[in-house]
């Protein structure tokens, strides 16, 4: 019935997420909150990397992109199911290595990382730094002979594929502020200069194609584009490269039309063009990474909130007003993101009502949701907003000075804190 199997309705028609009633978890948390079931993450990491094993012998890593959802608990998750995990800053950076997190198993991204960020990645051995663009690899460069050491990189190729998605959320073509195009030659003079350097390894290449992908063509491809950019390099330089980096964007479902395809059907096929065109190419199968971060934690989430005032404008729309908004959840107004919107202790009612949801924030444009189907609703109602697991928490703001919500971890029908609820103390806390 719902977007996620940890989602369901009890014998008092409440919602409930990982055996917890949310109607009680309003209660004794408070709204506005986040709330994610541990095992929906844990599943979904594990079939990720039960694919890795089965398709690639083990010849690989899942990487958890970390941008979706940061908090130490997550990382200590993450070690715990043996993977690695994707960090994009020094303060994610900062939060794997608070729980200590395995320095080579973590991959570190970004277009334009601080000479702090980098100096931090060399300091604690970071497996695997992403390389943007010609000034970072040659800051690396130096300050890895800073520190005598030799910093493990990859490339990232901006590898020309259309993703089909939204224009906003697609960074594999020519006209993207990631990585080195192949048109203009940039990706194979990068490697040369990385072949010259004496405190930089070169361990391979990195391409990511977008996000919400729901088709398997697109991967497909850029795994053959990225297999003959090894080729490229082989011929012109001598050098095999080791690791093939292809990245995350695997779909999640976000309203009940959402049709994406099991994650072992990406695997599989993807694997399958890696393992014939490296071999057709000459090529050794290279060690893959991937790096899930919405598909393991999207559907995994949800955000639950009190109903304020209902509004109705005769003829136009009904508002349904809720305590929170674009500061806990700004992706309608970024991206007019669909989600599914559930009277969490009405949930055994129908959806009769057409009504668009609105947040508390000071801004026209502050709405979660626009002429969607709801129960029935008044003050006091709690709604629960679906799959709002990935970039909900990462993106939120204190836009009006509205404190952070907290993260409420449920398993097998037990709840806990794993973020708490920001204070107004703690918003104000570095005003001088």
């Amino acid at each position: 019935m719902y977007v996620s199997d940890c989602i369901s309705v009890n014998e008092k028609g409440h919602l409930t997420i990982g055996g917890c009633d949310t109607a009680s978890l309003a209660e004794q948390y408070g709204t506005p909150a986040y709330i994610f079931d541990e095992n929906e993450i844990r599943t979904n990491l594990r079939s990720f990397k039960k694919s890795i094993d089965e398709n690639y012998g083990g010849n690989g890593l899942v990487c958890y992109a970390s941008k979706a959802f940061c908090c130490k608990e997550m990382h200590r998750i993450c070690k715990q199911e043996g993977v690695g995990i994707d960090v994009v800053s020094g303060g994610e950076l900062y939060t794997a290595l608070s729980v200590d997190f395995p320095a080579e198993n973590i991959v570190f991204h970004g277009n334009n990382k601080t000479y702090a960020e980098l100096e931090a990645a060399v300091e604690s051995g970071v497996g695997r730094i992403i390389v943007d663009n010609v000034y970072e690899l040659e800051t690396l460069n130096k300050i890895a002979e800073k520190h005598g050491k030799v910093a493990g990189i990859m490339f990232r190729i901006k590898p020309g594929i259309d993703a089909h998605t939204h224009e906003f959320i697609m960074t594999g073509q020519i006209d993207s502020k990631f990585g080195f195009a192949l048109e203009t030659g940039e990706a194979m003079e990068a490697v040369r200069l990385a072949a010259g350097m004496k405190n930089v390894k070169l361990r391979g290449l990195h391409c990511h194609i977008g996000s919400q992908i729901f088709d398997i063509d697109p991967f497909e491809l850029a795994a053959k584009v990225m297999l003959e950019l090894f080729k490229t390099v082989k011929d012109e330089t001598g050098l095999e490269l080791e690791e093939l980096n292809l990245g995350g964007g695997f779909g999640i479902k976000y309203l009940e039309s959402d049709c994406p395809r099991p994650y072992g059907d990406y695997m599989n096929s993807v694997a399958k063009v890696v393992k014939e065109h490296s071999a057709k190419l000459g090529l050794k199968t290279p060690f893959i990474l991937i790096e899930p971060g919405r598909s393991i934690v999207g559907a995994a989430g949800i955000t639950l909130y009190t109903v304020g005032a209902v509004k109705e404008i005769p003829n136009i729309r009904t508002y349904v007003s809720v305590d929170g908004g674009m500061s806990d959840n700004p992706r309608y107004a970024l991206y007019q993101s669909d989600y599914e919107i559930v009277c969490a202790n009405k949930a055994n009612e129908n959806r009769t009502e057409i009504v668009t949801v609105a947040g508390k924030c000071c801004e026209s444009g502050d709405l979660i949701q626009e002429n969607t189907k709801l129960q029935a609703v008044e003050a006091g109602d709690i709604l629960a907003v679906l799959s709002t697991g990935a970039y909900n928490y990462s993106m939120a703001s204190n836009y009006n000075r509205i404190p952070r919500l907290p993260v409420v971890m449920v398993k097998d029908g037990e709840s806990r804190i794993v973020v708490k609820r920001e204070t107004y103390e703690q918003v104000a806390s570095c005003d001088v």
